[in-house]
């Protein structure tokens, strides 16, 4: 702050001086100021938004051609000819004559790659044909792993149940494909003491319907160590120790009596 200093002068007039007082004279305004106010006040048209490109409507015999294109080449494994009927519009879901989409045509050929981007690209895999088969059934049942794995990453309903009313462990369990029916064991839900409509569960169909093999030895051990119960009968009754000894199957026969048969 500055202090203000009067001085007399003879007139008898004050007069002021060193003092600080605010300017009152306005900024110069600069050229380039002036053209931006000018620019501000102009009114700017408004900005157009980009329109998605629509994909043209296709005629209900255009889509029906596409299907019998995706359902031919799933079915063939031709993974790119897939992709192209897919982004031309073809319906993911699309079933020909026997039920089957795109998936469980490429799952009939085990054309892993193209059961791969079916998936990715949303198919359901929960479909079942006039068989009563869907992927993970049907993958199940013919021992394909890469394409059961596939499944099951993508979430199959496990209580899909096929014509003899079976899980795909039963099927797996009497071919012996033990890989595959770790797998089911391990990463799903699937009962392992499921009875089908014949009266058999896993374990029963993995005595009656193979050789009594190593292969079936490894088998029943695997399913006895996943909880299955040795004692469940068939439909007539017989369990599973007496089918193996009735069989000659005396590796088998122990495996069951150590686990606790009757």
């Amino acid at each position: 702050m500055y202090k203000l200093i009067l001085t007399a002068i003879p007139c008898g007039m004050l007069l002021t001086g060193c003092v600080d007082e605010p300017s009152t004279t306005a900024p110069a305004v600069t050229t380039a100021q002036q053209q931006q106010q000018q620019q501000s006040a102009t009114p700017q048209p408004p900005q157009q938004q980009s329109q998605p490109v629509n994909k043209p409507t296709l005629s209900q015999e255009e889509v029906k051609e596409l299907n019998k294109k995706l359902l031919s080449a799933a079915a063939e494994g031709k993974t790119d000819e897939v992709k192209v009927s897919l982004a031309a519009g073809a319906e993911i879901n699309a079933q020909d004559a026997r039920g089957r989409t795109a998936a469980m045509a490429a799952t009939h050929g085990n054309h892993v790659e193209t059961v791969k981007v079916l998936i990715e690209a949303g198919a359901d895999i929960n479909i079942q044909d006039d068989r009563q088969d869907n992927p993970f059934l049907y993958a199940g049942a013919e021992g394909y792993l890469e394409i059961l794995k596939l499944v099951i990453d993508a979430g199959p309903d496990t209580k899909i149940y096929n014509r003899f009313g079976g899980t795909p462990l039963i099927p797996a369990a009497e071919h012996g494909y033990v890989e595959v029916a770790k797998e089911i064991l391990t990463r799903t839900d699937v009962d392992v003491n499921h009875v089908n409509n014949p009266g058999w569960t896993a374990l029963m169909e993995a005595i009656v319907l193979n050789d009594g093999g190593k292969k079936q030895q490894e088998m029943i051990q695997l399913l006895i160590d996943h909880g299955t119960d040795v004692n469940i009968p068939d439909s007539e009754g017989k369990t599973p120790l007496y089918r193996a000894k009735e069989r000659g199957y005396h590796e088998i026969v122990q495996i069951l009596q150590k686990a606790g048969a009757r």
